[in-house]
């Protein structure tokens, strides 16, 4: 008697549940010996498949008890099955079931990549087997390119890839001519003298007159076990166990995972590529999700900075000063408490850099034949060091002889555009109404915040303003430039207190720049939160879309599942392997719409300069993050439903 390497105690199999449950297998009894060369034939129906696929833990029995090597089966899990199937069997399938998009070497090594083989080995190892087996100018084609007899060869091949310690071969000469067979048939016989373990299936008796011990199986029992004594022993001796330990060595290494994981990988971009167009509708709806969420942060953070910019340049600190209790107070233009005295009493203040008085009005500008609607303003000198305005032409009134209520102005530069096109303006006169007016310069054209660039603006000595064009003894707001070096909210605090010290109560309120900075930016900060709300929902919409076609890739790629299962591959690493395309869908759609986001930026500030956009390095990055997680969210599904595919049931799928 020789070791035992299987012993199967009354296996049995049912299929269904209740009434409807059918017993396939009933009570099996037998044991193999290592090295044995054993035939299992019988009619179809009568069991044999379904005991190979226990006796090769592609399934589990019912009921009874199956040991490998010493090992009981029955309570194993997924991933110790599989470790049986990489590190014991190897499988011959009737059908080949090779992988269509391997060539014969890469199909050769499938099994070493899951048993953690390092590549230069599992490169050499493929080779030696292939060029063993007859193939090895043939290493580089595809099954499609390979005979029937090659493909066998290939498969008998991947079955030794692991040591083959027991080859389990199911019809292997079934869809073989007879000299194709007959060259399989003589191949297990060679491998058995070996010294592996070599267990047939099959319904053919001349099949089965190869093997030195045939078990005959009717009806889900064992009739016969008999020996075939015109058979030799055969029983050799083989070095698959140091192959094997060799493995197991590397099995739990860093460069393991490495190669798994470069495997994984490789077939995700192989599925994608060979399914072009169902991959790009995939990304499509989370290129629109990255590309609507990535644009609206750019322009929000455009208006937003935009907006800054504008504020900037009224001075880096500016406060207001308006009458009534806020802004929209109805009663605000019956308050005429702010006055020249206030102005005076603040421009005396340390925090004060510049300070000037406003009032302003719609006036009727004319010139010649010539007559356009503009806005007036009175103001101080330090009206045009307050908005950081500079003159082009001319020059500035003075406060001196602003004293002397002269009858000049400033205009900017529409207002010049408009009147005087094609001349000097420097001494013309405008008419406001009734009111000569002499230019005595030109603004530069700059933007101030808040004003509509298309506007005229023209600027008047606020004494003369007063006296010739509107009667007001009262002021309408002053604008105040808080020197270098204090806080805008000391300095608010400051006016608060005086004005009110003044007025013996408070009939105003200041606004600051940086009180309008953060309204602002609240503002955009809730309409970007708003709209990325609306674009997350494509996002997810997008993401519904790709588990819907990693579900379709699952059932399509269903056979390609049980045969990597055959061969070894953990839940683990089936479940990585879709995780990884689904992911990879997701960052490459991502990294698309990023960058077809940037590209519609380039195209808008040349076609559309008023629309700014500003793209930053953190939403871009957290947009390719978000992809990144969709990928894993929705793809956990359909990857888990792979790795949870029955082996048998896979395999039968075509």
């Amino acid at each position: 008697m020789g070791e035992v390497l299987l012993a199967l105690k009354d296996i049995r199999r049912s299929y269904g549940e209740g009434s409807a449950q059918v017993e396939v297998l009933h009570g099996i009894n037998f044991t193999v010996e290592r090295g044995e060369m054993v035939a299992i034939i019988g009619p179809s129906g009568s069991g044999k498949s379904t005991l190979m696929n226990i006796i090769g833990c592609l399934d589990k029995p019912t009921s009874g008890a199956y040991t490998v090597s010493g090992r009981d089966t029955l309570n194993l899990e997924a991933d110790e099955l599989a470790e049986l199937r990489r590190n014991f069997f190897g499988f011959i399938f009737q059908r080949y079931h090779l992988l269509g998009h391997l060539n014969a070497a890469e199909n050769v090594q499938v099994p070493s990549i899951y048993a953690g083989l390092k590549l230069e080995k599992r490169q050499e190892r493929s080779l030696q087997l292939l060029d063993r087996l007859g193939l090895l100018e043939r290493h580089t084609h595809l099954p499609s390119q390979l005979s029937g007899g090659q493909q066998q060869r290939v498969s008998i091949a991947r079955a030794l890839m692991n040591g083959g310690q027991i080859i389990l071969a199911d019809e292997p000469t079934g869809a073989l001519d007879s000299k194709s067979g007959a060259e399989v048939i003589k191949i297990l016989e060679e491998l058995n003298a070996q010294g592996h373990t070599v267990i047939l299936v099959t319904h053919d008796p001349n099949i089965a007159r190869h093997a030195r011990r045939v078990i005959t199986i009717r009806d889900g029992i064992i009739s016969s076990d008999e020996i075939n004594e015109q058979v030799p022993d055969r029983r050799g001796h083989t070095e698959q166990e140091d192959e094997v330990n060799l493995q197991r060595r590397w099995l739990f290494s860093v460069q393991a995972y490495v190669d798994r994981f470069k495997e994984a990988y490789i077939m995700a971009l192989r599925a994608m590529i060979s399914n072009r167009m169902r991959t790009l509708l995939t990304m499509l709806g989370i290129i629109i999700g990255i590309m609507a969420v990535v644009s609206v942060v750019a322009l929000a953070r455009g208006a937003s900075q935009k907006v800054v910019e504008n504020i900037s340049s009224m001075g880096t600190n500016t406060i207001t000063i308006m009458p009534g209790a806020h802004m929209g107070d109805v009663r605000s233009n019956k308050v005429r408490t702010l006055n020249f005295k206030d102005l005076k009493a603040l421009r005396g203040q340390p925090f004060v850099d510049s300070i000037s008085a406003t009032v302003s009005r719609s006036v009727y500008l004319r010139s010649g034949n010539l007559e356009n609607q503009a806005t007036a303003y009175g103001i101080n000198t330090d009206y045009f060091r307050v908005y950081g305005m500079e003159v082009e032409q001319g020059r500035l009134f003075t406060e001196d002889e602003a004293e002397d209520l002269p009858q000049v102005c400033v205009i900017d530069y529409n207002t010049k555009k408009t009147f005087f096109p094609n001349e000097d303006a420097i001494g013309k006169r405008l008419l406001f109404g009734s009111v000569p007016m002499k230019v005595i310069g030109v603004l530069a054209n700059k933007e101030i915040a808040f004003r509509p660039q298309d506007n005229l603006y023209v600027y008047v000595p606020y004494a003369t303003f007063t006296a010739r064009i509107q009667k007001q003894s009262y002021l309408s707001s002053v604008i105040v430039r808080v020197a270098d070096g204090f806080a805008t909210a000391v300095a608010e605090n400051s006016i608060t207190s005086l004005l009110t010290t003044r007025h013996g109560r408070r009939d105003f309120f200041v606004q600051s720049s940086d009180t309008i900075m953060k309204s602002i930016n609240q503002t955009t900060g809730t309409f970007t939160l708003l709209i990325s709300a609306i674009a997350v929902i494509s996002l997810i919409v997008g993401g519904i879309g790709v588990m819907n076609i990693m579900l379709v890739s699952v059932t399509e790629r269903t056979k390609e599942i049980g045969i990597r299962m055959a061969v070894g591959a953990r839940q683990s690493d089936i479940m990585t392997q879709f995780l990884i395309e689904s992911i990879t869908v997701c960052i490459i759609g991502g990294l698309a719409g990023v960058v077809l986001s940037v590209g519609l930026g380039v195209l808008l500030s040349y076609a559309a300069p008023s629309v700014p956009m500003s793209f930053s390095v953190f939403s871009i990055v957290v947009a390719v993050l978000t992809s990144s997680v969709i990928g894993v969210v929705f793809g956990f599904m359909p990857a888990r439903n792979a790795a949870r595919l029955n082996p048998i049931e896979a395999l039968a799928r075509e």
